[in-house]
């Protein structure tokens, strides 16, 4: 199998240093590239399927997965991911080691999985994507020159004083009005770090996972980060699964995340499920340690 490795250098807190001398000592069959401004990645990827390159492995975080991914929807071309970000959402939902070194290995005996992918307006995404509280911290996240878990956490904290608005939503023949701190769109399970925002998503089910966080008292919200970071959050009453293959939100927002990186996005929002539409590199869930 030919893999190019597209390496994000700025990516998280700096897992990657040092990533060459692993992929030396377990790969034979690869090339590196490393990315210098945003964007590289979706043209490297373009031009790893033009070239029949097996995969590609993305090595930073949700968003350099994400650049990828733009490039190799409903292509041969598999996408794969070496966690290096902040958060590390779709690699550690797919069962990818912690460590570089041992994710680095794992790649000797990953299989080629199909899975579903998604957009919104056209936009793909393929971990969590959202509008409310979840994209506005994502924007300052974004403006943040702190990474890593810990400073995310912080931004979370800083922010609750967040208010709730209002979403018109449509699905499956339904049309309600909802009042919410933020609705995501969860094809995987987790934001990263294993904060679960829907613990039971599956990107093979063929559905999309609308996750509607109601409004509800302030000193309750602690609680209810608690209830993500423990893989409860299915559980909490204020907290709505929809589980559909498109919806369509009408809002006065315009600010959305795709996979956890900021952008401006016009009313309506279709947000859409696509079958089957991604290869991926992907371990079997009894290689999982």
């Amino acid at each position: 199998m030919k893999i190019r490795f597209i390496i994000n250098p700025v990516a998280g807190t700096g897992k990657q240093e040092g990533i060459e001398n692993y992929i030396e000592e377990y790969l034979h069959d690869y090339e590196i590239i490393y990315t210098k401004k945003s964007g590289d990645a979706s043209k490297i990827s373009r031009d790893a399927v033009k070239d029949s390159i097996d995969a590609v492995v993305a090595v930073g975080g949700d968003g350099t997965v994400n650049e990828c991914l733009r490039s190799l929807v409903n292509t041969n071309t598999a996408l794969g991911v070496i966690p290096c970000g902040s958060g590390n959402g779709f690699a550690y939902h797919i069962g990818m080691e912690r460590t570089t070194k041992r994710a680095i290995r794992q790649l000797k005996s990953l299989h080629i999985r199909t899975i579903d992918s998604c957009s919104v307006n056209g936009m793909p995404f393929v971990n969590v994507s959202g509008i409310g509280f979840d994209a506005h911290i994502a924007k300052l996240f974004a403006k943040s020159e702190r990474r890593g878990f810990f400073n995310y956490l912080k931004l979370i904290l800083k922010e609750l004083n967040y208010s709730a608005q209002e979403y018109n939503i449509q699905y499956d023949g339904i049309e309600r009005d909802v009042r919410a701190y933020m609705i995501s769109f969860a094809n995987a399970s987790q934001y990263g770090n294993d904060a679960k925002i829907s613990p039971m998503a599956n990107i093979q089910d063929g559905l999309l996972d609308f996750v509607i966080v109601k409004e509800l008292p302030r000193w309750k919200i602690p609680i209810l980060l608690l209830q993500i970071a423990t893989g409860q959050a299915h559980l909490s009453r204020h907290i709505e699964i929809i589980q559909s293959k498109k919806m369509q939100i009408t809002t006065q927002e315009n600010l959305i995340h795709l996979d956890g990186e900021p952008y401006k996005a016009s009313s309506p929002l279709t947000v859409s499920l696509l079958d089957n539409s991604l290869k991926i590199l992907k371990p079997d869930e009894q290689e999982k340690e």
